[in-house]
Parts: structure tokens; sequence; C-alpha cells
């Protein structure tokens, strides 16, 4: 693509309006960012959209949120589903709702109805309108956890869950095939007069907060220590602070202490660099009120409300941070072991994991004589066996979740669920109060149960068409050259999912792995270590998983901190 004409055509085009074409005009001097706005077209991907706010065709703005959802518009038509409609929700970020009206009166100058939240909401929310409506799709206009520089647009499918094959493929040759010319606006008063907009709100969020309600397993608990657990919570500027703080009142929970300075909705965060529940600077300041109140567990939602970060206080008042894989697994304990006390575990059950969460859940699957189903990285493939269970008879979902601070906890939506998560902790908090344990006591006893499993992420930004290339050429440096060990520990199975086999390197043997092929490498290592490396599929990242298994904490540690530094001075002499 010649990116200088394409430039230049945003700036002589009258389609495109005067505000862009003065932000452009402002970059003329600048080669390398006229470069980075042009050279390609900012993916529509299987996650959707996700970039930098901006002009261009390499920035997501109202044109590029038009073009996708005009693609998305034929795709719905030609799939004879237009009558069903599509609701839309948004966050606190810029030009949040501004895309989400764009997306709406494109969708009802295509004659779909656009049911339009009447303000923020959290993507779980979002994931429950589409069947609560029977929507054919839902828009999420989100970057999630991204810097504020950020935007995105997540495409749900009529199950609830983000877009898998057909349907994935389909809307992305759709999106691919115009150009933003092509997409259609209808004036706002027009589309609301000819009822093709229209706003949504209070009913959806009762009916989804009444979902939430059936899955609590120890209301006895709650009522008989809700008034005693201190809890601290932020929002980190996002959608969460309302559906969180509603549905912990509701159950009995009396002492929630918000953060205040994070409270209120703001798109440039501005007490965090980035609005991430991994990063410990997002706990802060809520560390600082939970120390204040003697709070027995710290929480952060990310922006749009599906990912929980925790820290857990112990009885001698320290606070612990959980991992996503520490507190997925610490609410998969609870949840099925309380099913199975409270009435029995089904024959079927299952519960799912993505490829880089913890083994240690293989270890819980096989105590509970249950199913342990791993899946690519993504929740929507998560949603997708629940789909499956669904439409095969075959198959009870118990619990799903992914190492990146996600899980979900029944079937009300098909994504990470953030708000459920954190009502289900503070639940688990008061049942293991009732045991006179913490939820740190009740974390040491799964790894004592299940093996003292460690598992840690270091991950390299490489930003533009050079960070590309880069990350590109690691993969294939990766895939080709399969070390012998790494950190002292032998490979023993090296993974390529990008051609579906699984070699033995001890005997040769070549087996089909049996997942969709995906631009994942993993290894298989002595002592049960393992190490994972994929791009991020929304930031300019390459990830590297590993895990360890110690003979106890202490012990888990440091072979991760060992494995830590041959991982990283692998990468360092890529």
């Amino acid at each position: 693509m010649d990116y200088k004409k394409m430039y230049e055509e945003w700036l002589n085009d009258p389609f495109f309006d005067e505000a862009t074409k003065k932000e452009l005009e402002a970059i003329k001097d600048d080669e390398k960012e006229i470069e980075e706005r042009f050279y390609a077209e900012l993916e529509f991907g299987t996650a959707g959209l996700r970039g930098v706010i901006g002009a261009g065709i390499n920035r997501m703005n109202n044109y590029i949120v038009a073009k996708a959802t005009q693609g998305l518009a034929n795709y719905i038509i030609k799939s004879k589903k237009q009558s069903q409609g599509v609701v839309i929700a948004y966050d606190s970020r810029r030009c949040s709702s501004e895309f989400a009206d764009v997306a709406a009166l494109c969708l009802a100058a295509n004659g779909i109805k656009a049911y339009v939240f009447e303000s923020l909401r959290p993507t779980p929310e979002l994931s429950f309108a589409v069947r609560y409506l029977g929507c054919v799709a839902g828009i999420n206009i989100t970057a999630s956890h991204n810097p504020p520089e950020y935007n995105g647009y997540k495409v749900y499918w009529e199950d609830g869950a983000q877009i898998t094959p057909p349907h994935d493929k389909g809307i992305m040759d759709e999106v691919k095939a115009i150009s933003v010319q092509d997409a259609k606006q209808m004036p706002k008063q027009e589309a609301v007069h000819e009822k093709l907009y229209e706003l949504v709100g209070k009913e959806i969020d009762d009916a989804y907060m009444a979902e939430l309600r059936k899955l609590v397993l120890h209301q006895e608990c709650i009522d008989k220590y809700g008034k005693d657990i201190k809890i601290v919570y932020t929002p980190l500027h996002g959608t969460g602070n309302i559906p969180a703080r509603r549905i912990l009142r509701e159950l009995g929970f009396e002492n929630v202490y918000v953060v205040p300075e994070q409270e209120l909705p703001d798109g440039e965060f501005p007490t965090v660099s980035y609005p991430n529940p991994e990063a410990a600077e997002a706990f802060e300041l809520a560390l600082a009120l939970a120390k204040e109140h003697d709070a027995d567990l710290v929480l952060a939602t990310d922006p749009d409300a599906d990912r929980l970060g925790v820290y857990v206080k112990d009885k001698q008042g320290e606070y612990h941070c959980l991992t996503g894989n520490m507190s997925g697994s610490l609410l998969a304990e609870y949840e099925i072991s309380q099913m199975k006390a409270i009435k029995g575990l089904p024959e079927d059950g299952a519960l799912i994991k993505s490829i880089v969460t913890t083994n240690l859940v293989n270890e819980m699957a096989n105590a509970y004589n249950i199913e342990l189903i791993e899946v690519l990285t993504g929740f929507k493939f998560i949603g997708q066996k629940i789909l499956e269970f669904e439409t095969t008879g075959k198959g009870t979902y118990l619990f799903g979740f992914e190492e990146s601070y996600g899980c979900l906890i029944g079937t009300h939506a098909r994504d990470k669920d953030a708000i459920v998560a954190t009502m289900a902790l503070c639940e688990a908090a008061a049942y293991y109060k009732s045991l006179d344990m913490t939820l740190w006591d009740a974390m040491l006893d799964v790894y004592e149960k299940y093996g003292y499993h460690l598992e840690k992420i270091e991950t390299l930004t490489l930003k533009g068409i050079e960070g590309l290339e880069k990350i590109k050429s690691m993969m294939d440096t990766m895939k080709n050259n399969t070390p012998s060990e790494i950190g002292g520990l032998k490979v023993l199975v090296a993974k390529n999912f990008s051609d579906d086999t699984a070699k033995d390197m001890v005997t040769g043997n070549v087996t089909p792995i049996g997942l969709p092929k995906s631009n994942v490498v993993y290894y298989e290592l002595e002592g049960g270590a393992w190490l994972c490396v994929r791009p991020s599929g929304t930031e300019p990242k390459i990830k590297f998983y590993y895990g360890v298994i110690g003979k106890d904490l202490a012990d888990a540690e440091a072979k991760s901190a060992e494995f830590g530094k041959a991982v990283i001075k692998m990468t360092e002499s890529m």
C-alpha cells in the first residue's frame, strides 16, 4: 500500500471532515508518523479492532469504526438475521460513546436495529445482553486494559461470545471487501423515529444482577460474616464501580471501601500509567486504603470490568498478591468443591482453561474426576465450548479461566466476568471465615493439595513496523530452532501450534495437537516446567509464559526466578 498516496487521499477527499484533515495537516512534515498511520489498515482480527485513537487507516476513528460496522452489517444481512438487532455497549475511554453512536447509526442505515446502553457498562453485561435481547450480535467499544491512547471494537455473536469460526472469517472478509467511503450512516433523529435506535439500561442491569445472585452457594455465610469482612475496591476509572458495589450491597457486604481517586469514569486514567490490574501500580492507592481500614481483601477491575486483580490479607496482617492463575485456581477450588458438597458434580462436568494457564488445575480436575479441557488463548474459545455443550447436550460447564485475570462462574455471560468474580471471591471469604481461615490460608491449602505450581510471564513491547518484523523473526526462530534445554532443564516436547504438531524430542515422534492453528510455540520440560511463546493479539508485544513446580512456595519461587533468568537470556540472544 502506498502510504503517501493514502495520506493525500484523506487530506483531499471531501468525504473526510475538517477536524480529521486538520489533524493530518499537522503531521505533514513527519514522514515516520505518516507512514505509521497509513502503511496498513488497522486490522479487523478475531478480537475485532484495537489501536491508537487518531486519524488514518491504522488508527481508531469514526471512519474505521463505521467501516467495521458496515462489514458486520453486510454479514448479518447475508446471514438473514438483520431482524434480531445488535446491542452496543461502551466503556469510559476517550471517544467510546461517540464510536458507539457511529456504529449504531451505521447499523440503522442498514435497517438493523441498534440497542445502545444509555451509559457505560461492563463487557460481561454486554455479553449477557446479547442473549437476553435475542440479538444476532453485540458490539463493545473498549480497549480493555490498554493505555489511555487506545480504544477498541469487540464483536460478539448471538451466543454471547466473541466471534469464532465461521463468523469471524465471514465478518473479516466483509470488512476487507469495502472502503471507508462505503459505510452508510443515518441521522440519529431519523434512526430514533424509525425505531432503529433504542436506549437500554435498567431492565438489563436488573436481569444481569438477578443471574449473579442465583450463583451464590453460601448466602448463610454472607448473612453471618458479611457485616464483618472489609473489602477495598477500585474500578480503575472504568465500568465496574456501579455493578460491583451493587451486587456486594445486595448480598449483604456492608464494609466496601472504594478508592475515591479512582471511583469515577475517566478515559485519561490519571492515577495510573496503565489501567491494568496485573500491574502493581494499579494497587498503590487501594493498598494504602486497605491498610487504613485493615481490609481483608483488595480488589481491582480493569476498565471494562472483565478482569479482576486481587490482594488478600493473612492472619499476620500481610497482604499477598494473587496472580490470575492463583485467584482462578482459588475460585475454581471453592466453586467446584462447594458444588460437590451441596448437590454433587455431574458425570460430564468440565473445567476449561487456556493453554497458557496453570497446570495446577489439571491436578484439580483429576482429583474431582471431571474433564479438563484446554483451549487456545482467548476467552471466546471457552465460550465456544459452553455453546458446544449446550448444542450437543454433552458436557456441563463448571468453571473456566485464563491466566490473564479472567474467569467465568455460571453461563449467564460468555466472556470473562470480573463482577461475578468479585461477588464469588467475597462470598468465598465469608465461607472460609466460617472455618476460621483467610483467603490466603485457602490459597495455601490449594497448593498443598495440588502442588506448588508457580507461573510468571515476561513481555517484550516492540512497537511500529520494525516491532512487528522483530516479533515475526522471534517466533520463526522459536518454531524452527527448538532448544535442547532451557535453564538447565531438558525440552521434552516441542509444540508448534502453527502447523498442529507436537514433537517428542526424545523419540522424534510427531503427533497432532488437535487445536486450531495459531501462532504459538509451547515447550514441555522436565520436572513439570513449561514455556509458551505467543504474540499478543491486542498490543505490540511478544509474551513468554512459563511455569515450574516446587516442593513448597519458597522452592517454587527460587526455581521460577532461575528459569525466568534463562528465559530473558534466551530472548536477548534472539
